[in-house]
């Protein structure tokens, strides 16, 4: 009698398991192994230490069983490549995304121990990249060992590929170079982005979609030099009153953004995706907590999530202009700045924008204020829609290891992600397990190590799952 469908989901699952339990502690200890590699992209005395967690990871892929791997060099940070192809007629491709580089880390921060010697504590590895992202990277090499396992193959069921850069860190500034270079060789149908977390240990999500981002600075200019205020105020333009003013055209009385074309194109919310935002647990008193602040703001008829995760918005991340010392000075200063921040939804082009952008503010400012307005790269806002086939394969494998309902999110900060989903016109799903309180870029960082070995669960079932399913 052959087994149901369900049945047989119930013994993989059990041979997934027995296998990630027996492996568990050489696995803590090859990751800690790598966690002691000070990968830091931003610090140029850790160059070598981030070409040797390159190293390292590519001979941990090789002991895996990927036959193909490769470290791919750029004019920054090397990436790792590996490539297991499936041997099955027709079987999908899934590249999976992470990063082996490392924000900055010292003892004097605020660690409790050396932020590069692992510790593992009441069920809690603590270690600079313990989740973000070694190990939410290195989970997956057990999660394919434990599938193969479990299943009886040789090779995984789908053509499995992962591409681990060594600059996200640092703005990966040289990522959307090495995609297109490579593109051919990273062409998927799905991709797997397993630098991200969920809402919280008992209530696991997955994440739909991250934000893009265009960013500049305005210098604007007045006389020639500082001038006096007596005898030039109020007859002469001030840049510091320009920007001033200019920062607030920015919004309307609801929080709107101004500039001309600014939604055009967005992907507006659902009905079904603000109910499945309305059913996750928020606290938003507990969040202000966080946010260390006293009330809520934003765009009309949006609640905090939605505002944070589906609209685009416009920020003031800097302004000044003028005299800033202590006591006063009486001038019309020469020149002024200021910084503002976009991100965007999808839909949004951030050419587009900047476009705009840069026509508005010419726009606003009077005769006799020069300015110029510099733009720095911009990243593209990306969304899996909540139907599509290779997400669904996420929910079931994660529902499947956690045991409870999946629910949704995104993401409202911006990331590389895009990248791929641009180059190379593939799905982005999101397989995270990393929880806020896991402290990302902060002193003590950890992994919870029970979600640690949930992602390692998640990433066995998926293959065969994505396998049998038509993305």
């Amino acid at each position: 009698m052959s087994e149901t469908p369900d049945s047989a989901v119930q013994t993989a699952t059990a041979a997934v398991r027995t296998y990630i339990e027996q492996h568990r502690a050489a696995f803590l200890d090859d990751l800690a192994q790598w966690l002691r590699i000070p990968s830091v992209s931003a610090q140029p005395e850790h160059d070598a230490d981030v070409r040797r967690s390159a190293d390292w990871l590519a001979a941990a892929l090789r002991e895996t069983g990927f036959p193909e791997v490769e470290i791919l060099q750029t004019p920054g940070a090397p990436a790792v490549f590996a490539e297991w192809p499936s041997g099955e007629p027709g079987a999908p491709t899934v590249l999976v995304y992470g990063h082996h580089d490392v924000q900055p880390a010292a003892r004097e921060d605020g660690w409790h121990s050396d932020p590069f010697e692992p510790v593992i504590t009441d069920g809690r590895m603590y270690a600079r990249g313990a989740a973000d992202d070694k190990g939410q990277v290195f989970f997956h090499t057990l999660g394919v060992r434990a599938h193969l396992a479990a299943t009886g193959r040789t090779a995984p069921a789908v053509n499995l590929k992962l591409l681990i850069e060594g600059e996200e860190e640092s703005g990966s500034p040289h990522f959307r170079a090495l995609v297109e270079e490579h593109a051919e060789r990273l062409a998927a149908d799905a991709v797997i982005v397993s630098d991200t977390g969920m809402w919280s240990e008992d209530t696991p999500t997955v994440c739909t979609g991250m934000r893009g981002l265009a960013e500049c600075e305005i210098q604007l200019y007045g006389p020639g030099q500082d001038i006096h205020s007596g005898s030039f105020g109020g007859a002469v333009p001030n840049p510091a009153t320009a920007a001033a003013r200019l920062v607030a055209a920015l919004h309307d009385a609801d929080q709107h953004v101004t500039v001309p074309g600014f939604y055009d194109g967005i992907a507006e919310l659902t009905d079904a995706e603000r109910e499945l935002f309305a059913e996750l647990p928020f606290d938003e008193t507990e969040w202000l907590r966080t946010a260390r602040s006293g009330a809520t703001y934003g765009e009309a008829g949006f609640s905090t999530l939605e505002r944070i995760w589906a609209r685009p918005t416009a920020e003031v991340n800097g302004i000044g202009g003028g005299y800033q010392g202590p006591g006063g000075k009486t001038i019309i200063p020469a020149s002024a700045m200021v910084k503002l921040s976009f991100r965007l939804v999808a839909g949004q082009d951030p050419q587009h924008i900047e476009k705009r952008v840069t026509d508005w503010v010419g726009e606003q400012l009077p005769a006799g204020i020069r300015h110029e307005i510099t733009w720095s790269a911009a990243t593209r806002p990306c969304l899996t829609p909540l139907g599509h086939p290779a997400l669904q394969s996420v929910v079931r494998a994660m529902s499947q290891a956690f045991g409870t309902k999946v629910r949704f999110t995104r993401e409202g900060g911006s990331g590389p992600a895009a990248d791929l989903q641009d180059v190379l016109a593939a799905p982005v799903l999101f397989l995270g397990i990393s929880v806020p309180s896991d402290g990302w870029h902060a002193p003590n960082e950890k992994v919870e190590l029970d979600l640690l070995f949930k992602g390692v669960e998640t990433a066995a079932l998926l293959w065969s799952d994505l396998a049998a399913t038509a993305v």
